[in-house]
């Protein structure tokens, strides 16, 4: 961090693309810490990550599932996580919330998720036979092993908790998303 603060421009990062969570929580680091790096889009998170391996970009804001294998083989080191919490399948790497409390980034809280959407007229109790499927299928061994493999953590809910998480988000990104003129490719 003092080496970005003290040599703006001096450092890129790398993102699975323009508009991608990658691109957004680099954002999102740059406003809160006050540094300036330059942002390279790739065509999805492998490429990125090929272009940090080879020393194209300095670094990558990535998600553990796309990163996962090229940590496992020691080919990328994960610093810190954007998630305002420690994950349980790599409690030694710390959180940007965490490590920059002292700099203003005690907030930061960046995290990639999935959810399945329905159409918004979609009757009640069909949601809740689809919510209660989908919750059930996340608990089998199955799942719950591949996920693992992923470095991914399931946080199954009810819709109305992700109705309020999916509203939360995008109240979180919308003034990233207008402070750095974002764009989806």
């Amino acid at each position: 961090m003092r080496f970005a603060k003290a040599n703006p421009g001096k450092l890129n990062y790398g993102s699975g693309g323009n508009g991608s969570a990658g691109h957004l929580a680099g954002e999102m680091f740059k406003a809160k810490a006050g540094v300036f790096m330059v942002h390279i889009p790739y065509a999805g998170g492998p490429p990125a990550q090929l272009a940090l391996m080879s020393g194209q970009v300095d670094l990558t804001f990535d998600n553990l599932a796309t990163a996962s294998a090229n940590i496992r083989a020691g080919k990328l080191r994960a610093i810190a996580l954007t998630t305002e919490r420690r994950s349980s399948v790599v409690p030694d790497v710390p959180t940007i919330a965490e490590t920059g409390r002292a700099l203003g980034l005690g907030d930061f809280d960046v995290n990639t998720w999935f959810g399945i959407f329905a159409p918004a007229r979609l009757p009640s109790d069909t949601t809740a036979r689809l919510n209660k499927a989908f919750v059930d299928a996340l608990a089998t061994p199955e799942v719950k092993a591949r996920a693992a493999t992923l470095m991914a953590e399931l946080a199954p809910t009810t819709p109305e908790q992700f109705t309020a998480f999916v509203k939360t988000e995008l109240a979180k990104y919308e003034g990233v998303v207008k402070a750095s003129g974002a764009k989806l490719d």
